[in-house]
């Protein structure tokens, strides 16, 4: 039993570090960046909850404004195939905005009235959080491509490397890009739980200095992400001077490093209609139109379908058949609607989960998930997409039953019959450590097949219009979520600023209906796209 278990460590986790490359690091610090921005999550959901009225509802169509920069990933993308040589400045740009962000926050934070003499707090926290996904995703476009350009095709010898040895090292790149966002998250969840020790026991002068402090630490974010470029920038000046040195003149040079293999030509279908789009979405989210986000959300679809379409001429029929039946259910199973901010305030509220224990729960989630990534590494390899999905699916159905379970008094069942040893905190972690390894399986082989399927010369574009697609599913899931919180109803107690008085009281009845509504869609949607595409004679990744 020791040998294999000694077997299994050294093929999912020994072999990935064997199989590691100097050149994959730069993008991988990009990833880490990402990572680390869960860093504000617990401090921004007990500020909202806490400082700021607004609904579940409000912030269900916040989020997915918040999501809208992801889906124009794809016009990002083709920029940065076109500003290849030049694409650093990207993520100097987008490490701007998230530290405009974070300031804003840190300005909400530890100078609210400061802040409230030139605008609203919640006006304030709205920009926050419309600014950091701009720059996030223009990080996250470049990192993508570098992720591409890391892997080498040909050998030390100028010979090109096989077919399935290329596959293997994108699947490792694309795993390593997980691991390095997980990571990160892995990190700020240590983080969060040594800075809320014992929180749970000071007052709110105290807490609000512990955000302080986070929001700070915070602005390590756009300095990790420019650490990743300017190391770039180095290991490219090393390249350069040993070809230098093996005699290549600097034309040569330029042409290997800096130029791709076929030269990008503008696209003016993704530009042009990627700037009508923002013209739409700003004219429309401006308008306070009641159904601008339907329209957008719409559009999104056209524009991204309508490029899709375009770009399935650069691939084989049978490549196509195959990249069109794996977007339909990766859309399909990242559309699911969530229960939404209402089911955080109620665990809050009725379960007493504080931030302290949050910020531990946290860390099991990121810790595990990265566990996962090890775990599933040879079943993400060899299974196919719709195999993933399916299995993930009849997964989450069961892991979201004990959250039912507890809106309808699991917990204080338990608990009675066993000595208050399995009461809600115990089944909640139970749950998430079932739950966490889960999160990241299904995306490794999808980010694995679409970086070795992309034309050299398209690369970020390629990866852009794949993600700006699936990104788009999560705006649909913003979406439902804000419909089924209109229909079901939750709100939190709210006290006037001023006065102390409650404004709106907490009513959480309608939580159970939701809950269960939730999981049915999780269930029923992705196993009808997989029909779908079964009907349709298309193949999945």
């Amino acid at each position: 039993m020791l040998t294999a278990f000694q077997r299994w460590i050294d093929r999912n986790i020994l072999e990935l570090g064997r199989e590691m490359r100097l050149s994959y690091l730069p993008p991988l610090m990009v990833y880490c960046a990402a990572g680390v921005s869960t860093l504000t999550a617990i401090v921004g959901t007990f500020f909202v909850k806490d400082h700021l009225g607004l609904s579940a509802a409000f912030l269900a169509a916040l989020a997915f404004w918040a999501y809208i920069p992801w889906s124009l990933k794809m016009p990002i993308g083709h920029l940065v195939d076109l500003l290849w040589r030049y694409k650093a400045g990207l993520v100097y740009l987008g490490a701007a905005l998230i530290a405009v962000s974070l300031l804003i926050m840190i300005g909400l934070v530890g100078k609210p009235d400061a802040m409230r003499a030139v605008m609203p707090a919640e006006a304030w926290f709205v920009l926050s959080t419309l600014l950091s996904p701009v720059g996030y995703v223009l990080q996250d476009a470049v990192a993508d491509a570098m992720t591409v350009e890391a892997v080498p095709r040909v050998d030390e010898h100028g010979r090109p490397i096989d077919a399935g040895t290329v596959r293997l090292m994108h699947t490792t790149m694309q795993m390593l890009g997980r691991v390095a966002i997980i990571g990160g998250s892995v990190l700020v969840s240590l983080v969060n739980v040594a800075m809320f020790q014992g929180s749970e026991n000071l007052s709110e002068t105290d807490k609000a200095a512990i955000y302080l402090r986070i929001y700070e630490l915070a602005l390590v974010i756009p300095l990790l992400s420019v650490s990743g470029v300017v190391l770039a920038g180095v290991l490219k000046r090393r390249e350069a001077r040993r070809l230098a040195a093996r005699g290549h003149s600097s034309a040569d040079i330029e042409r290997m490093l800096h130029a791709p293999e076929e030269k990008t030509q503008a696209n003016w279908w993704i530009l042009g209609s990627s700037a009508a789009f923002v013209a739409l979405s700003i004219g429309v989210g401006l308008s306070g139109f009641a159904y601008a986000q339907e329209i957008i959300f719409a559009t999104s679809f056209a524009i991204i379908g309508f490029m899709i379409h375009r770009l399935l001429r650069e691939l084989s029929p049978e490549a196509a058949r195959t990249l069109l039946g794996t977007i339909i259910v990766i859309f399909a199973f990242r559309a699911l609607p969530l229960p939404g901010a209402g089911m955080t305030w109620w665990m809050i509220d009725e379960l007493g989960f504080d931030q302290s224990f949050l910020s531990r729960l946290d860390l099991l989630v990121s810790t595990l998930t990265l566990a996962g990534l090890f775990l599933f590494r040879r079943f993400m390899a060899e299974k196919t997409i719709v195999d993933i999905v399916i299995f993930l699916t009849l997964a989450s159905t069961l892991l979201s039953l004990p959250a039912i379970g507890m809106f309808h008094g699991l917990h204080e069942w338990t608990a009675a019959h066993t000595g208050g040893v399995v009461d809600a905190r115990f089944i909640a972690l139970a749950n998430t450590a079932l739950e966490s390894p889960l999160g990241q399986v299904s995306m490794v082989p999808m980010l694995a097949w679409i970086a070795n399927s992309a034309p050299s010369h398209l690369k970020a574009t390629f990866f852009a219009v794949m993600a700006s697609f699936t990104n788009l599913a999560l705006s649909a899931s913003q979406l439902g979520t804000k419909y089924l919180n209109q229909i079901f109803t939750i709100t939190r107690e709210v006290k006037d600023a001023a006065t102390g008085i409650v404004a709106t009281p907490a009513d959480y009845g309608h939580l159970g209906a939701l809950l269960v509504t939730v999981t049915l869609v999780g269930l029923l949607l992705p196993l009808g796209a997989i029909l779908l595409t079964r009907l349709l004679g298309l193949r999945s990744a």
